[in-house]
């Protein structure tokens, strides 16, 4: 079972510095934050931080994807 979820960035605007265009993010699932609209995603730094939804697609991932994401060394 997976339990990875991912969101590509379609927008960011007012977040130039801390979003890239088209990159992909890691979710880490925060139902307060969906309430108000906001998705929790993981940047480079390995920290999470609150962003407008909006901000994102959420996709998934065919599982060999996943497997080597995971497993690709940086």
């Amino acid at each position: 079972m997976n339990n990875h979820e991912f969101a590509v960035c379609v927008n960011n605007h007012g977040y130039e510095v801390s979003l890239e265009m088209r990159k992909l993010y890691e979710i880490l699932v925060d139902t307060d934050a969906e309430k108000y609209g906001q998705i929790r995603v993981i940047d480079e730094s390995g920290d999470d931080y609150l962003y407008p939804a909006v901000l994102f697609d959420r996709i998934t991932l065919p599982a060999a994807v996943l497997d080597r994401v995971f497993h690709a060394q940086a």
